[in-house]
């Protein structure tokens, strides 16, 4: 099968705005939205507005969603013309486009999952590093991933660590958990991460056994994959036909919503029959882009 996107292999795209904060897949993002002056694109996970900034600068208007403060700070601040910032869930955007005017756009796109300079601002605690309070909340409203380690039964959290974070010690690791919060409430990264570390015994090198329980917390704090599907559901009633989805995953329980929610999706086409990845190039200078999949869609005519 021919790949109806014809992605180029060329990275040039990446240079694109003038960007500090790199984006991922950035020339396949391009290629599968095809922005261009006149087009109206919704970037529903803003961030480090890389990708907006690359839409921006291919001449189409873009509207930028996000629940998290700073990145709607950062921005507003920034003051690109052809951007508006809108504040929420990308799960509610029908909703959102709506209150300013909007009921149908050309391009959609979803980079799921927490973005990089919220891994790299050490004081949101999503990394399992640096010394910094359990939060991970991307709203920064609501429970905590502190209040989840704290108070939730151990079945439950040895649930959450399984299903989010395919552990298979996760029974091992809430038992220690709730042993260590008798003594002392969790309160902090690198107190959760030690804990983790001591239900792998053997761990002496490698990738940081917490990192799974890190994405478990993560994802139930901001009910990470119930907004995927809220999202996907919400772009089939956004997207003009003709209109495409792009949505970007860097872990197998989303890619696989996503894969199923457009396979038996009645208005949407997919476009994409394996999910893209980076090249090597792109790995290589950007190492945060080697889990990232795209899946692309169409909506088909009305």
């Amino acid at each position: 099968m021919t790949d109806p996107l014809n992605i180029p292999s060329s990275e040039a795209a990446l240079a694109q705005g003038g960007l500090s904060h790199v984006p991922v897949l950035a020339a396949e993002v391009l290629e599968a939205l095809q922005p261009a002056p006149g087009r109206v694109c919704v970037d529903g996970t803003l961030g480090g507005a890389g990708h907006t900034g690359l839409l921006l600068s291919a001449g189409a208007a873009v509207y930028g969603i996000d629940q998290d403060p700073y990145a709607l700070d950062r921005a507003r601040q920034a003051g690109r013309p052809g951007l508006t910032v809108l504040q929420g869930n990308y799960r509610d955007m029908v909703a959102l486009l709506s209150g300013v005017g909007v009921s149908q756009v050309d391009g959609i796109l979803l980079d799921i999952g927490v973005s990089s300079f919220q891994l790299d601002d050490t004081a949101r605690g999503f990394s399992y590093h640096t010394e910094a309070p359990l939060d991970m909340r991307m709203s920064q409203s609501g429970e905590s991933a502190a209040d989840v380690v704290n108070t939730y039964p151990e079945e439950e959290l040895a649930a959450i660590i399984y299903e989010y974070g395919e552990d298979r010690l996760s029974r091992r690791i809430a038992r220690g958990i709730v042993m260590a919060r008798e003594k002392a409430p969790i309160e902090t990264t690198v107190q959760l991460a030690e804990l983790v570390k001591r239900a792998y015994p053997g761990f002496s090198k490698g990738i940081h056994p917490a990192r799974r329980t890190f994405q478990a917390l993560r994802i139930h704090v901001n009910d990470e994959l119930g907004a995927l599907r809220d999202g996907l559901q919400a772009a089939e009633t956004l997207l003009a036909p003709g209109g495409r989805l792009a949505v970007i995953s860097f872990h197998s329980l989303e890619d696989r919503i996503v894969k199923r929610f457009l396979l038996g999706s009645e208005v949407l086409s997919p476009l994409t029959k394996r999910p893209l990845v980076a090249s090597e190039q792109e790995q290589a200078a950007n190492p945060r882009a080697r889990s990232a999949k795209l899946r692309v869609a169409e909506r088909r005519p009305a």
